[in-house]
C-alpha cells in the first residue's frame, strides 16, 4: 500500500555547516567580549574597542558564506601622575641618546688607530724607576753581605764568597724582573682603560636610553558552550522522520479495518461514497494527491480513514465500481498503486 503522506524533506547539510558556523563565530565574539573587560586601576586603564566597521571577511569554504569578524584594539591609558613620570624619563632618555650620538662621532678616526703599546719605552721607564727606589737599598744588601762573609773569615775572591754573592745579584735580578713584569701588565692594563674610557662614557650613555618595550596585556576569554546546532538540526530530522512512519504505520492498520467490503470479481472493494459517510475531515493526501479523510459510515458510530469515491474516479476510474444501490467502492489496491 502507498504512502499516505508526503516524507519530511531532509535538511540540506550546507545550511547545518552554516547554521553551526556561524554559532561558533558568534560565540567566538562573545566570549571575546566577555573575557576582555575594561579594567581601570589608580596608575592608569585597560580599554578594548570592537570596532564592526573595521572587521574583516572570512568565507567558509564549504558553505560559501561570509562573515564579519569585528577588530578588537587593547588602549592603555596611564593615569596624569604617571603619564608626567613617563613623559620626564622619555625626555631624560631622548637627551643621553642625542648626547651620546653626539658623542660617538669622533669614535670615527679614534678607532682608525689599532690599539698599540710600546713596551720598549715601558721597559726602560720600569727599570729606571725601580733603580730609583731600590738602589740604595740594593747597595746596602750588597756591603752587608760582604761584611757577613769577612767575619766569617771568606776572604774576597774565594769561590765561597764569588758563590754568595753571585747568589745575592740572582736575587735582586729576579725581584727586578717582577717588578718590570708586574707593571709591564699594569701600564698595559692602564693604557687599555684609556682606550676604552671614552667608548665606555658612549655605552653608559646608551645603556641609560634604552627603547621601552610596550606592555602588553595578556587577554582573557570566558567560556560560553557553542550551541551544537548540527545535533539539534539532525535530531529535528530524525523526529520528522519517526512520526511520519508512525503515521505511515497507523495509516495502514487504519486502512486494512476498512469495513463495508465487496467483492468484485477478482478484486475486493470497500464502499467509499461520500454519500455514505458522515463526519468527513480530511486528513492528508496520498502521494499523487487523493485525498485521506477520516468519517464514520451512516448508522456507525465507529471513526474510520480511507479514500473518498468520488475523488478516486477523477483520477482513477479503473478503481472505482457502482454497487447495486447505486453507491460507489473502490479497489484499494488499484487506487493506491
Amino acid at each position: 500500500m502507498g504512502g499516505k503522506s508526503k516524507a519530511p524533506k531532509p535538511t540540506d547539510p550546507r545550511e547545518t555547516s552554516a547554521a553551526q558556523t556561524g554559532t561558533n563565530i558568534g560565540t567566538a565574539i562573545a566570549n571575546n567580549v566577555l573575557g576582555n573587560a575594561n579594567q581601570v586601576t589608580p596608575d592608569g586603564s585597560l580599554t578594548y574597542d570592537i570596532d564592526s566597521s573595521n572587521s574583516y571577511q572570512y568565507t567558509d569554504p564549504y558553505t560559501g558564506k561570509t562573515y564579519d569578524i569585528p577588530t578588537i584594539t587593547a588602549t592603555q591609558t596611564l593615569s596624569p601622575e604617571q603619564q608626567a613620570i613617563k613623559n620626564q624619563s622619555d625626555a631624560a632618555e631622548l637627551n643621553l641618546a642625542t648626547l651620546a650620538n653626539d658623542q660617538s662621532s669622533f669614535l670615527n678616526d679614534y678607532m682608525a688607530d689599532p690599539f698599540s703599546y710600546d713596551t720598549g719605552a715601558h721597559e726602560g721607564w720600569a727599570l729606571n724607576l725601580y733603580d730609583q727606589l731600590n738602589g740604595e737599598n740594593l747597595a746596602q744588601q750588597q756591603e752587608s753581605l760582604r761584611g757577613q762573609l769577612a767575619n766569617q773569615g771568606i776572604k774576597l775572591g774565594s769561590e765561597a764568597y764569588d758563590r754568595a754573592m753571585e747568589s745575592l745579584g740572582t736575587s735582586q735580578g729576579n725581584a727586578r724582573n717582577k717588578f718590570l713584569l708586574d707593571s709591564y701588565n699594569t701600564g698595559m692594563q692602564t693604557a687599555l682603560t684609556e682606550r676604552n674610557q671614552p667608548i665606555n662614557e658612549i655605552t653608559a650613555l646608551l645603556s641609560g636610553s634604552q627603547v621601552s618595550q610596550p606592555n602588553f596585556v595578556n587577554t582573557s576569554s570566558s567560556a560560553i558552550p557553542t550551541t551544537d546546532v548540527a545535533s539539534i538540526i539532525g535530531n529535528a530530522d530524525n523526529a520528522a522522520a519517526s512520526t511520519y512512519a508512525n503515521q505511515q504505520s497507523g495509516l495502514g492498520s487504519m486502512l486494512s479495518g476498512l469495513g463495508g467490503l465487496f467483492e468484485g470479481g477478482a478484486a475486493l472493494y470497500a464502499l467509499s461514497d461520500e454519500r455514505a459517510k458522515t463526519d468527513k475531515h480530511k486528513i492528508g493526501e496520498t502521494d499523487d494527491g487523493l485525498g485521506l479523510y477520516s468519517f464514520k459510515y451512516k448508522g456507525d458510530d465507529r471513526t474510520q480513514v480511507g479514500l473518498m469515491a468520488q475523488d478516486v474516479k477523477k483520477k482513477r476510474p479503473g478503481a472505482v465500481k457502482t454497487l447495486p444501490s447505486g453507491l460507489m467502492a473502490v479497489d484499494y489496491e488499484r487506487a493506491l498503486k
